[in-house]
Order: C-alpha cells, then sequence, then structure tokens
C-alpha cells in the first residue's frame, strides 16, 4: 500500500464510519494483520471501543478474521474493499438504472449495513418507498421481494458465508473464532418466503401520543418466532458490478470501432454470458450464431445472413473484441478481452489520453511513435516524429522526470562507456499505469479533503439552514399560513442564500470529480489486473 492509498483509506473511514473505526482501520491498514491485544494497546482506545468497532468493520467486510495454530485471532484490513467505498455512490446508481427505484434503494440498503437478511431489506426498502408514494399509497412487499430476488438471479446480490454447526461434545468451550463456509451451490439462491404485507409511514405527532398503547398492539400482532430467513444474510456482489462496467466499456467500445450494430450484438452476446462467466474469465462461454439471432431484441430486424457477416466482421477485427471458437450451429463465437476488461487496452492505452492534456499535443505524438515502435533513439524519435532536434530533447526528458517514459542502456562493452551504449527511449505500459493510478488516488484525497474544508466553513450557515427546514415543514405539516411560511424563510438573508448556493454548487462539481476520477481509476486497476494475470 502506498501512502496516497493509505491516505485515501483513512479519508473514506472516517466519512462513512466516523472517528474510532477510521483510527483502527488506519491502524490494521499502515500494520497488517494484528491481534485484538495489540490493537487496544497501539490505538490506546478502551477494549470495548475496539471490539465494537471491528464489528462493523467485519459487518461491512472491510476487515476479516484468520484463528491462528496457536488460538488467538488476527485481524487484518481488507484494503482494496475499503478503497471499494469510493465507488458506491456507482453501484446504487446502476442498480437504479436496472432495476428501478426499488433496486437502487435494496443495494443502498445493504451497502449502507453491510450485510441483511431478505426480510429485513425488504421491509426496509418498503417502509422507504411508501413515504415517498401519495397518501393512501402502500408499497407491497411482494414487488420489492421479486426485485430482490432479479438482483439474486443476475447475482448483483449473493448470500455471505454462513457458520457451519459442527456436532460438539456437551460442556465442550466454543472455538475463540468462528469458521465461515460459503457453499457456492446456494450462494444465489433466494429462500422461499411469504412476505405479505405492505410497507409502512412514520407516525405522525397525533399518533404517537398513543404511544404506549400502539406498541402494546403492534408486539401483540407481531409473532415472537424468528423469520424463515434468520441467519442468511446477502451482500452486494463488488465483482457483479464491475463486470457489468467492463461489459459496458466493451459495447461502447466496439460502438466507437464500428457501429451502433455492431455494438447490440456484443451486448446481446454479454447479456447471456453474463450469470455463466465468471468475473476473471478470458472469455465468455461459446455461443452459437443461431442462439444469438434468437436473443436478438425484438426491435432490432436483423436478418440471420447479416447477422452472419457482423460477426464474421467482428471476429476478423484486429482488436478481437469477438473470437470464433468453432463451426457447429452456425458458428460459434466469444466476447474476448474480458481480464483486460476496458476497451483501452487494444485500442488506446490509458496512459495515451493522459500525454496531451499534460505536455501538449507533439509530446502526445511522440508517446504514441514509443508505443507502436517500442524502442527508438532520440534521433529516431526526431526523424519519426518530425520534431527537430531541441525541441524533441526537452519533450522526451520532460516526460521521462515525469515517469511517462523510460530509458533502457544496451552496451555494446562490457565497460557502459557512454559513447559505446545505445540509450533507448520506451514506454513501460504497466509502470505508466501505476504511476497514474497513484496520482489518481492522491487526486480523489484532495478532493474529499476540499469538499470536507467547504462543509467545514460553512457549518454555521448548513447548520442554520437545516434548522430553518425542519421548521418549515413542521408547519406546513400543522397547516400554517402562507405569511408565516414566508417569515420563516426570510430568516434567511439574501447574501446567505446566495453564499448557500455557491456551496451546493461547490460541492456538486467535487462530487462530479470523484465519480469521474473513480471511473478512470477503474479503468487503470482493470489494465493492471490483466498485465499480471496475462501469460
Amino acid at each position: 500500500m502506498t501512502q496516497a492509498e493509505i491516505k485515501l483509506c483513512s479519508l473514506l473511514l472516517h466519512e462513512h464510519f466516523g472517528e474510532i473505526v477510521e483510527k483502527i482501520g488506519t491502524y490494521l491498514v499502515r500494520t497488517g494483520a494484528q491481534p485484538l491485544r495489540m490493537i487496544v494497546s497501539e490505538t490506546g482506545l478502551l477494549l470495548d471501543q475496539v471490539k465494537k468497532a471491528l464489528c462493523v468493520l467485519i459487518q461491512h467486510n472491510l476487515v476479516r478474521y484468520q484463528l491462528q495454530k496457536r488460538g488467538y485471532v488476527e485481524y487484518e484490513a481488507q484494503c482494496r474493499r475499503v478503497l471499494r467505498v469510493l465507488r458506491y455512490p456507482r453501484y446504487i446508481y446502476t442498480a437504479k438504472t436496472l432495476y428501478g427505484d426499488t433496486g437502487e434503494l435494496l443495494v443502498e440498503e445493504l451497502l449502507l449495513n453491510g450485510q441483511m437478511t431478505m426480510s429485513a431489506v425488504v421491509r426496509k426498502v418498503a417502509d422507504r418507498l411508501t413515504e415517498t408514494m401519495e397518501e393512501g399509497k402502500t408499497m407491497d412487499y411482494a414487488d420489492v421481494s421479486s426485485t430482490f430476488v432479479r438482483l439474486a438471479d443476475t447475482h448483483f446480490v449473493q448470500r455471505c458465508p454462513l457458520v457451519p454447526e459442527p456436532p460438539q461434545a456437551p460442556g465442550a468451550p466454543p472455538p475463540p473464532a468462528p469458521t465461515l463456509v460459503t457453499d457456492e451451490k446456494d450462494m444465489y439462491v433466494v429462500p422461499r418466503l411469504n412476505l405479505i404485507g405492505r410497507g409502512k409511514r412514520r407516525r405522525s405527532c397525533d399518533e404517537e401520543e398513543s404511544g404506549p398503547r400502539a406498541k402494546k398492539q403492534k408486539q401483540d400482532g407481531e409473532s415472537a418466532e424468528p423469520p424463515l430467513d434468520d441467519g442468511i444474510y446477502w451482500q452486494v456482489n463488488i465483482d457483479r458490478f464491475h463486470q457489468h462496467f467492463r461489459d459496458q466499456g466493451i459495447v461502447s467500445a466496439v460502438a466507437n470501432r464500428m457501429d451502433q450494430t455492431s455494438s447490440e450484438i456484443v451486448r446481446t452476446m454479454l447479456r447471456m454470458s453474463e450469470v455463466t462467466t465468471s468475473s476473471g474469465a478470458p472469455h465468455t462461454q461459446p455461443l452459437s450464431s443461431n442462439e444469438i439471432f434468437r436473443a436478438l431484441p425484438a426491435g432490432y430486424n436483423i436478418a440471420k445472413p447479416v447477422l452472419d457477416q457482423y460477426l464474421t466482421l467482428l471476429a476478423d477485427d484486429p482488436l478481437e473484441f469477438v473470437g470464433k471458437a468453432g463451426d457447429s450451429g452456425g458458428g460459434t463465437f466469444t466476447v474476448t478481452r474480458l481480464v483486460q476488461g476496458v476497451p483501452p487496452l487494444s485500442s488506446v492505452p490509458p496512459a495515451e489520453p493522459v500525454a496531451p492534456r499534460r505536455f501538449g499535443s507533439r509530446c502526445a505524438r511522440i508517446f504514441r511513435l514509443l508505443l507502436r515502435k517500442k524502442h527508438l533513439e532520440q534521433k529516431q524519435v526526431e526523424d519519426f516524429a518530425m520534431i527537430p532536434a531541441k525541441e524533441a530533447k526537452d519533450m522526451l526528458y520532460k516526460m521521462l522526470s515525469e515517469n511517462f517514459v523510460s530509458l533502457q542502456e544496451i552496451p555494446k562493452t562490457p565497460d557502459h562507456a557512454p559513447s559505446r551504449t545505445f540509450y533507448l527511449y520506451t514506454v513501460n505500459l504497466p509502470s505508466t499505469a501505476r504511476m497514474l493510478l497513484h496520482r489518481c488516488y492522491k487526486s480523489v484525497a484532495n478532493l474529499i479533503e476540499r469538499r470536507q474544508f467547504e462543509t467545514k466553513e460553512n457549518k454555521r450557515l448548513l447548520e442554520k439552514s437545516q434548522r430553518v427546514e425542519a421548521i418549515l415543514a413542521s408547519m406546513q405539516a400543522t397547516g400554517a399560513e402562507e405569511a408565516q411560511l414566508q417569515e420563516i424563510e426570510e430568516m434567511i438573508t439574501a447574501p446567505e442564500r446566495q453564499q448557500l448556493e455557491t456551496l451546493k454548487r461547490n460541492v456538486n462539481k467535487i462530487d462530479a470529480s470523484e465519480n469521474q476520477v473513480d471511473e478512470t481509476i477503474f479503468v487503470l486497476e482493470s489494465f493492471i489486473e490483466s498485465t499480471v494475470k496475462r501469460p
């Protein structure tokens, strides 16, 4: 872990979980696996505080524990999983795009709580949706359950590992830590629940007057028995969302490379294989031309011969988005380039778009030239790029100082004499990608700190605005007159209102920038993982 990653982990933990959890999480990120006694000693916190913080981190899959041979338990931070907290808004937005408001709230609740039972998350989401509906309308549990089933069927949510119940001798002490077991067969199997009911609204002030009586009726109406899915917890499948982002990138690259029809064919192939293909597979399962033809959307009136021509063109393309696996069934095809993940690997390397923005168009020309020619001397760079010697030298040294290009020495003699040594410029893409990734982490950390500074500087004004909004909502609920509401609104002066608008605009820009940088982080991480996995 680099210092930039550690700092970003610390900021994310503090922003989402508070100071105590951030202190313990950052300590584990810096030091690695540690026993409970060492965590308490080094952080200076109370034992009860450390235990509760570790429970929170384990609940959100940010820390894992392991029983050592000597009998003590070590806790280790999941650094990569902590960094995924930055991508939570993108996961939620994707769920909204695919499954509507219900899917959005289901994923949001699972991310906020880490792990939940299906019955609990369905009831909570139904209540939240009911709050947004018109008076007299409610959300049925069955509708929310059906959306949850669709999320599980497409593997966007999955079961958490369970604690097995081994037969123990009577009186035997329990193990220091339970061993969690994952059942691959039941990971996406939804329990059969008969959830009957509708979402409930929060009680108004008048209803709260009869609090004890209402509470007693509620307790009498509910069964004391645990729900049928007690002990079966669910979590968001982060890898499945990453697979979806990667698939969207491939479809977009095909559309830019060829046309919309080609991208729709590739989208259909990815949709047919989204559940059967693991996130790390190099290609999808082979699909016959006939299967692809039957699975195409109804709006696309593509004849079978035309489809075969498109598949042949995709398979013959140098970028190899689609590969031919056989000739049976009219030909079988797979979508390749899945490990590399995103199109920049095959068409535009992830560092190439950065070069013109950072150094100018001429430096970008040299950078692209080195990517294509692999190794070039300075004189060759000048000739091929058609740039004067002095300018080419300055540009090469500038990119060399920024680690965008590297210099390789090839001596003619063992003494490495400069006069008898070739100096070749080259681009080490994995190294450049790691350097850019490091800068992206620093950028996100700076953005978070800037947002916190803006919020802190305007804390008094924000608190005043929240108080005024609360008073307005309370008075509107009691049927106050328009003049009274106007008087309350005037508690915030025109300059203060303008300052609030400026703050809101700045925070929105910072949030949008965070999301954009995270998209770049995803591209770079996918590229680095692909270079590691490739033989």
